[in-house]
């Protein structure tokens, strides 16, 4: 109802105490208040983007695993020899005309999308081949259960291409380069991996004329059989490690600026956000602005403009504050049209305690007393105003009027 402070006196002991001092200050709000805002805007950046930073340690068959069968390995090596290596998190930025090494990692990975990106750019499908399970003592490792079987492999292109593959004991044996390569040097892995179907061109074979590496068509779509030749566990080697780089540089394109490692299909693909789009350009400009503003607000909100003002009292004191309000509690109630009967019977009550009518008397004959004290107006007709009169202005009229009889019969 007021601001009126209700506390200690300004001299008492406690009140002293509060004033010196209390549980947090102005320097310590403020500070928690910024590490507050810090760490919410913190856990929105990180919840848009906690998908794309996902270090992809788990085992898997793909540029970001550390473990035997992924190609981290590879990667790091084109980076250090200046290839300049690019991780693909986004389906929709496969369409580079550099080389892009896709690695499914099962049957049922549906590849069509990549393919349709690709077109007839430089493209490399490496095929599964091991079954494995995650290091329990080595985070990002994986160990080694088995060999796929031969239906994952098989399926990962049909059935746009329908490959038959086979596995055979190499002994290690170096495999078979084609002239149209450069002079490669690759041992067979243990056993060896290899592909057969329509359209294939073999471009690296086991000695037994099996192949390893082909191309499809006349385009530069390429399938490796084996993984193997450029997983970590063949990167182990010096030679053959050379020998990967110098093929990936024969199988991109001339005058290529890198070499693109598609995750996509691993799982590890930028997933669209909403909340994204809020720190990406063009969005980003109006999320910096919105910040902007709420942090002038901010400002402004804590900083005060001259001297406070308090604000008045909801009920304010004296009998015209006493009239009003009840005034406006008749209006809200909608009871307006008893107000003139009620207003009448007070005046008519007054009179009589002035005029010294007769307690005898009621009702009609009690106006009709009060008619022969004479003047302009007659009692009766102004009662028969207050008793008619529904809106506030004619209520108001008949009241003056009754006032003003009785003042001019007083006085």
């Amino acid at each position: 109802m007021s601001d009126v402070a209700i506390g200690a006196p300004a001299g008492s002991a406690s009140g002293a105490s509060g004033a010196s001092g209390g549980a947090f200050t102005t320097r310590s709000v403020a500070i928690l208040i910024a590490v507050g805002i810090l760490t919410f805007v913190g856990m929105l950046v990180l919840g848009a983007y906690a998908p794309d930073l996902r270090s992809g340690r788990n085992g898997g068959a793909h540029a970001l695993s550390n473990a035997a069968i992924g190609y981290s390995g590879i990667m790091r090596l084109a980076e250090a020899t200046g290839r300049d290596p690019q991780i693909v998190r986004d389906i929709h930025r496969l369409d580079g005309e550099d080389l892009v090494i896709l690695t499914p990692e099962a049957g049922a990975t549906d590849i069509s999308m990549a393919l349709k990106a690709r077109g007839d750019l430089p493209t490399l499908v490496i095929l599964p081949k091991w079954d494995t399970v995650g290091d329990r003592f080595h985070p990002g490792w994986a160990r080694f259960t088995g060999m796929k079987d031969r239906r994952e492999p098989d399926g990962v292109l049909a059935p746009r291409n329908i490959l038959r593959t086979a596995r055979y004991t190499s002994g290690g044996r170096p495999l078979v380069i084609s002239s149209s390569l450069p002079p490669l040097q690759f041992k067979a892995p243990k056993p060896v991996q290899t592909i057969g179907g329509k359209d294939l061109t073999p471009l690296i074979t086991d000695d037994r004329g099996h192949i390893v590496l082909g191309r499809i068509g006349k385009t530069p779509f390429y399938v490796l059989a084996d993984p193997d030749l450029l997983s970590n566990i063949g990167m182990r080697d010096a030679v053959q490690a050379r020998s990967a780089l110098d093929l990936l540089d024969a199988l991109n394109r001339r005058g290529a600026q890198s070499v693109a490692f598609d995750v996509t299909l691993n799982g590890f693909g930028a997933s669209p956000s909403p909340l994204k789009l809020a720190f990406d350009p063009p969005f980003l400009a109006m999320t910096l602005a919105i910040a902007i503003a709420a942090l002038l607000a901010g400002v402004q909100a804590t900083a005060r403009f001259g001297a406070m003002r308090r604000r008045e009292r909801a009920i304010a004191f004296g009998k015209t504050a006493l009239i009003d309000n009840a005034a406006a509690l008749v209006r809200k109630a909608g009871r307006h049209g008893a107000l003139g009967p009620r207003y009448l019977d007070l005046v008519r009550e007054r009179a009589g305690t002035v005029f010294g009518v007769p307690a005898r008397l009621r009702d009609q004959a009690y106006d009709v007393y009060l008619d022969r004290l004479g003047g302009r107006a007659r009692f009766s007709e102004l009662a028969e105003q207050a008793r008619s009169a529904t809106d506030p202005r004619g209520m108001l009229q008949a009241a003056q009027a009754l006032h003003h009889w009785l003042w001019e019969k007083s006085r």
